[in-house]
C-alpha cells in the first residue's frame, strides 16, 4: 500500500458518524484504508539457527554478526505463531528423536526429569543460541524498535555484534521488552542472536508442566512468541486498543480509542493520528487527532469517546452470535504514513459476584455473568503442545472438539497462548479463563526472598499479558492459582492490568481464598483422582478445618479444577503411543508407573503416575477383565459414567439458591502429548468414553437423572427459548423388562434455563452388601414436536457407592466403605444390531450417517455401542493397520438401544484423512459382535461373509 496518508485538521461530529475535513495542504482528497500493520514485521519467519553454547566457541559479538558461519547448527522452522520454540523442538525438527511421543522415546532420547526445578540434563543445562537473519524495509534516518515478547528462561539479546540487553532484564515467559536498535539496524541483512539460559520455573517467572505429564528435560527453554521489529519515522504508534463503557442493558457502548505515540527524534514532532472503528456491518467510524510530542517522549493519545447505539454484542457461542469490530490506527507526518495497526475486538460486558452464602461457602460462590445473563460455566483445563509448538489448524480442530463437547470454554493456567489462539476463540465464541501457574515462582511462599527485580518482572509480565488479551472478548477473567498473591505481587499485577486497560474480573485464587483488595475468590479445587459418580452430587460434606475447601468437590460453588483422574483412550489410540510391553502393563499391572501418566510413582495422595485407584474401582464395581480389550471396554464405560455425572451434577444443583453450583472446570481437557491422565480427548484427536460422557451431559437440550435424589432435571443450554418439550423416563432391568414408565409434557425453558423435579422414576429399592444387588437402567428421552432430541441412558445398581467422608475429605481421591455393584453388566444377554450408512460432501468435509438398530428378538439392551469411521477397502471391509479416523467428530456415541429402537449417528471428517480409502463404519457393543458397514453404500461385513444391510452381530 502507498505510504501517503492524508492528515486531518478538523474533527466534525455527526449523529452516529465521525468524519473529518482535510487540511488545505493535503494533496489527496480522502483517507486511504489501512489494510494491515505498516512498519511491523515478525523476525525469524525464514527460519532460525539453534545450537547449544557448548558447541559454539564464539561469543555474541560474533554469533550476532551477519554472515556468521552456522554450518552444523540446527535449522529450525518457526511454528504458526512465528516462533522457533524450545530446544527439544529444534532437535526433533532435525530428526534427533523420531516418533518422540511413542512409548518412552522422549526419555530414551533426552533423559528423565522427576520433579520441577532447574535443568539438570545435558545438553540442556547449558545456554543455547537462537539466531536469525532479517532484512527490514529500513532506510537511514528511520527508527527501529526490537520487541522481545518473553523468553522461557532468560536471555542475552544481541543485534549485529552489539549486546542490547542481558538476562537481568530479559527474563520471564511473558515479560515483553522493547529496545531502540535504530543505531544498529541497517539496510540489507541484519542478525538477531539470543543466548537463552536454562529455564528454572522455581526461580523464574516462566512456565512449566507442573504434574500434568512428563517434564521435558529442557524445561521448555526457548522462544514461544516471536520477536518483532517496528520501523518508522520520527513518530511511531503502538499499543492501540479500545476501552469500552457499555450501558447496563448494552443498548449503547462508548468506545475510547487509545494509541501510544512515541517521538524518537531529538526535537518536538507534530503529526496526525487516525483511528477507524469498523462494525461488522454499516459505515466505519473515523477519528483524527493532530498531536505534538516532545523530544524522546512517549504519550498516550486518547480520543473522545465514540457512542455506538445498539451495538452488535458478542456472546459465547451457546448464547448468541460473535460479531467482531475492527480497529485500525495510523500515525503519519506530512501525509506520509509511518506506522499502522489493525486488530479486532468484541463489545460485551463481563461481571462477577458472590452468591449463595452457605456453610460450605460462608462468603458465597463465584458467579460469572455475560451481558447481564448468569450461566453455569462448564469448561476444561487446556494444555498446549508439550514442546510449545503452535499449530493453527490443530487449534481450530481442538476448538471444534470443545464446541462439539458443548463446553463453555477453557481454562489456561500459566500457559497464555499466541494471538491466533484468542482470535480463533473470539470467532468461535469460546470463553477463556486466564491465570498464573501454581507450584512454582508464580506462587511465592516466602516474601523475604523476593527482590525489586522479581516485582518488576511480575509487573512487566502482567502488563504484556494484558496487552495480548485485553482486545479479545473470549477472555472473561484472569486470576491466580492455588494461593492468593502476596500483597505486592497483587498490587504490581493490578497496577499493570489497569495501565493496560484490561477490563475483566480478576480472581484472587482458584481455591477458596481472598485478599483485602480482591476479596473472596469464591472458587475451589479438587479432587484429582477417582471418585464415584455419586460423589459429584454431594452438597453437604466439607472439611471445616480447611478454609480453602480443597478436595471437597461436590456440585456446589465454582470448581476451578477437578476430575476423577485417569482417562483410558480407545484401543486404536492406545496402540499408537504405548509399546506392546506398556499395553500389557496397562491391563495386567495397575501399580505400574505409566510414562504417559506422569512422573509420580505409587498411588494415593498426590501420586498420579499409576492407574491403580481407577483400576481398583473398576474391579470392585464392574468386575474383572481378562484382556487389554476387555479392560479398555470397562474403563471407557467407567470414564463415561463419571464425566457425565460431574458435569450433570453442576447443572442439576445450579438452581439451589442456598448453595448453588455456578461452574466447573474439568481437569484437564487435553494434553500436549498422548496421555492416560486427565483428559477428555487425546493428543491424536481420539474421543473415548470420557469425551462422550461429557458431551452427553452438555447437550444443548438435555434431561438429567440425579444420583442424589433420583429426580429428573431438564436444561436448555442454548441461546433461545425451547417449548413443546416432553420428557419420558423408563426404568428397565437387565433382561429388558420395563419396571416404570413416566412422561412429563408441556414443558418450556428459556436460554440457560434449568428445571428440576420434572419426574421421579420408580427404581428398585436400595440394597446393602451382602444382599444380592440388582442392576437396572434408567432411560431418559426428550422429545420436541414428537421428535427425540435427547437420549440419555444410565446403568445403576441397588447397591450404591458409599463414600467414607472421614477418610476422603482432604484427599484427591475417594475412600469408599461400599462400592456400587454393576458386575451383572458382564452377564447381559447377547444382543444383535444392524447398521446402514451413507456419506455426502459438505464443504471440504465428508459427512457420514449411520443408523444403528437393535434387531434382537429378545428384550435386552444392546449396551454401549461404539461407532468409528475407518479407512476401508472398496468392498467395504476394514483396511489394514491403523485405520481409525481419530479426528472424526461425532454428534453422539457410546449409545444403548433396546429392541426395535434406532438411532442415527452423524460423523464429520476430512476426505484427506481417508488417504484414498473408502470410508467404512464399525459398530462394536459391550454385548454385541463387531460389524462393519460401507459408509458409501449399505452393505456390511461380519467376519468374511458379505451380508445385506440388516446385519446381526454377536460379541466375540
Amino acid at each position: 500500500m502507498t505510504r501517503k496518508l492524508v492528515a486531518a485538521a478538523a474533527l466534525v461530529l455527526l449523529p452516529g458518524v465521525l468524519s473529518v475535513a482535510a487540511p488545505a495542504s493535503a494533496q489527496e482528497p480522502a483517507q486511504r484504508e489501512i489494510a494491515g500493520p505498516h512498519g511491523l514485521s515478525t523476525l525469524g519467519t525464514q527460519g532460525w539457527q539453534v545450537l547449544t553454547t557448548a558447541n559454539v566457541k564464539d561469543g555474541g559479538d560474533k554469533v550476532s554478526t551477519p554472515g556468521y558461519a552456522t554450518r552444523g547448527w540446527l535449522p529450525v522452522k518457526p511454528d504458526d505463531a512465528g516462533a522457533p520454540g524450545t530446544e527439544i523442538n529444534a532437535l526433533v525438527q532435525n530428526g534427533k528423536c523420531p516418533d518422540v511421543f511413542y512409548s518412552d522415546n522422549m526419555r530414551k532420547c533426552f533423559g528423565y526429569v522427576d520433579k520441577l526445578g532447574p535443568v539438570v540434563t545435558k545438553p540442556f543445562s547449558d545456554p543455547w543460541w537462537y539466531r536469525t537473519d532479517f532484512t527490514p524495509d529500513f532506510r537511514p534516518g528511520q527508527h527501529a524498535k526490537l520487541t522481545i515478547p518473553g523468553i522461557v528462561g532468560e536471555g542475552d539479546v544481541w543485534v549485529n555484534g552489539k549486546l542490547i540487553a542481558t538476562r537481568d532484564v530479559v527474563s520471564g515467559a511473558f515479560a515483553g521488552h522493547t529496545f531502540d536498535v535504530s543505531k544498529l539496524v541497517k539496510p540489507g541483512k541484519n542478525t538477531l542472536a539470543i543466548k537463552v539460559y536454562p529455564n528454572d520455573p522455581l526461580k523464574m517467572y516462566t512456565l512449566d508442566q507442573v504434574d500434568w505429564g512428563q517434564i521435558p528435560p529442557d524445561n521448555n527453554t526457548g522462544i514461544q512468541f516471536p520477536p518483532t521489529l517496528q520501523v518508522g519515522d520520527a513518530l511511531t504508534g503502538d499499543n492501540a486498543h479500545v476501552v469500552q463503557d457499555n450501558a447496563p442493558d448494552l443498548s449503547s457502548s462508548k468506545l475510547t480509542v487509545k494509541v501510544d505515540v512515541t517521538n524518537d527524534a531529538a526535537t518536538p514532532q507534530a503529526g496526525d493520528v487516525a483511528a477507524t472503528i469498523t462494525a461488522p456491518s454499516g459505515p466505519p467510524i473515523v477519528v483524527h487527532q493532530r498531536v505534538t510530542i516532545p523530544a524522546n517522549t512517549k504519550r498516550t493519545v486518547m480520543f473522545a469517546p465514540v457512542k455506538v447505539v445498539k451495538p452488535r454484542v458478542w456472546w459465547p457461542y451457546s448464547m448468541g452470535d460473535q460479531p467482531l469490530y475492527t480497529l485500525t490506527t495510523a500515525v503519519s507526518q506530512d501525509g506520509v504514513l509511518s506506522t499502522s495497526s489493525k486488530s479486532t475486538f468484541g463489545i460485551r460486558t463481563v461481571t462477577s459476584r458472590l452468591v449463595g452464602k452457605s456453610a460450605p461457602l460462608p462468603e458465597g460462590a463465584r458467579q460469572f455473568t455475560i451481558n447481564g445473563k448468569d450461566f453455569v460455566f462448564r469448561g476444561g483445563g487446556f494444555a498446549p503442545d508439550l514442546f510449545l509448538r503452535y499449530d493453527s489448524a490443530d487449534t481450530a480442530h481442538q476448538i471444534a472438539l470443545i464446541k462439539n463437547l458443548g463446553l463453555s470454554g477453557v481454562r489456561l493456567e500459566g500457559h497464555d497462548m499466541p494471538q491466533d489462539f484468542y482470535e480463533q476463540a473470539d470467532r468461535a465464541g469460546l470463553l477463556v479463563i486466564g491465570g498464573f501457574l501454581c507450584c512454582d515462582a508464580w506462587q511465592p511462599e516466602d516474601t523475604s526472598t523476593l527482590t525489586e527485580r522479581d516485582y518488576r518482572i511480575m509487573h512487566d509480565s502482567a502488563y504484556t499479558i494484558a496487552q495480548m488479551e485485553r482486545n479479545h472478548p473470549s477472555v472473561f477473567n484472569y486470576g491466580w492459582s492455588d494461593n492468593e498473591p502476596v500483597p505486592r505481587q497483587e498490587s504490581e499485577t493490578l497496577k499493570a492490568f489497569k495501565e493496560a486497560d484490561f477490563q475483566v474480573p480478576v480472581i484472587a485464587s482458584a481455591e477458596y481464598k481472598s485478599t483485602p483488595t480482591l476479596g473472596q475468590s469464591g472458587e475451589k479445587e479438587g479432587p484429582y483422582d477417582w471418585v464415584p459418580p455419586s460423589y459429584w452430587y454431594d452438597s453437604s460434606h466439607f472439611d471445616a478445618d480447611d478454609s480453602s475447601r480443597t478436595n471437597a468437590g461436590g456440585a456446589w460453588g465454582f470448581a476451578s479444577e477437578q476430575s476423577a483422574g485417569h482417562t483410558v483412550p480407545t484401543l486404536d489410540s492406545i496402540k499408537r503411543f504405548l509399546s506392546p510391553a506398556e499395553q500389557a502393563k496397562l491391563w495386567q499391572d495397575p501399580a505400574y508407573n505409566q510414562y504417559h501418566a506422569n512422573f509420580e510413582p505409587g498411588h494415593g495422595g498426590y501420586k498420579f503416575g499409576t492407574l491403580y485407584t481407577l483400576d481398583q474401582s473398576i474391579t470392585q464395581r464392574y468386575g474383572k477383565w481378562n484382556s487389554l480389550k476387555s479392560y479398555v471396554d470397562l474403563a471407557n464405560i467407567a470414564n463415561y459414567e463419571n464425566t457425565r455425572s460431574q458435569f450433570e451434577a453442576f447443572l442439576h444443583h445450579s438452581t439451589d439458591q442456598a448453595n448453588p453450583a455456578t461452574g466447573v472446570v474439568y481437569w484437564q481437557l487435553n494434553k500436549g502429548w498422548p496421555t492416560l491422565l486427565w483428559s477428555l480427548y487425546n493428543d491424536d484427536g481420539d474421543q473415548a468414553g470420557a469425551y462422550f460422557g461429557a458431551k452427553k451431559a452438555n447437550k444443548p437440550l438435555h434431561a438429567i437423572y440425579g444420583y442424589d435424589n433420583g429426580s429428573v432435571t431438564l436444561d436448555n443450554l442454548g441461546a433461545g427459548t425451547q417449548s413443546g418439550l416432553s420428557v419420558q423416563a423408563r426404568v428397565l432391568d437387565t433382561a429388558g423388562k420395563v419396571l416404570d414408565d413416566q412422561t412429563a409434557s408441556g414443558l418450556s425453558l428459556g436460554s440457560q434455563g434449568v428445571k428440576t423435579g420434572v419426574l421421579k422414576p420408580k427404581v428398585p429399592a436400595e440394597t446393602k452388601a451382602p444382599a444380592p444387588a440388582q442392576v437396572y437402567f434408567v432411560e431418559l428421552q426428550v422429545k420436541q414436536g414428537g421428535k427425540v432430541v435427547d437420549r440419555n441412558v444410565y446403568w445403576l445398581s441397588t447397591q450404591k457407592d458409599v463414600v467414607d467422608w472421614g477418610k476422603t475429605l482432604g484427599n484427591p481421591q475417594a475412600t469408599l466403605s461400599q462400592y456400587a455393584n454393576l458386575q451383572a453388566l458382564q452377564n447381559l444377554p447377547k444382543s444383535q444390531v444392524s447398521a446402514v450408512a451413507s456419506t455426502r460432501s459438505h464443504g471440504g468435509d465428508l459427512v457420514s450417517t449411520v443408523t444403528v438398530t437393535n434387531t434382537s428378538k429378545t428384550p435386552g439392551a444392546a449396551f454401549f455401542l461404539r461407532a468409528d469411521v475407518r479407512r476401508g477397502t472398496p468392498d467395504g471391509r476394514e483396511g489394514p493397520g491403523d485405520n481409525q479416523l481419530a479426528n472424526a467428530t461425532w454428534d453422539d456415541n457410546d449409545i444403548t438401544l433396546w429392541p426395535g429402537q434406532s438411532q442415527t449417528l452423524t460423523v464429520t471428517y476430512k476426505a484427506s484423512d481417508l488417504r484414498g480409502a473408502v470410508p467404512v463404519i464399525s459398530v462394536d457393543g459391550f454385548n454385541t459382535g463387531r460389524l462393519v458397514v460401507k459408509a458409501a453404500g449399505g452393505y456390511g461385513h461380519h467376519g468374511d461373509a458379505a451380508v445385506a444391510p440388516q446385519i446381526e452381530g454377536f460379541r466375540e
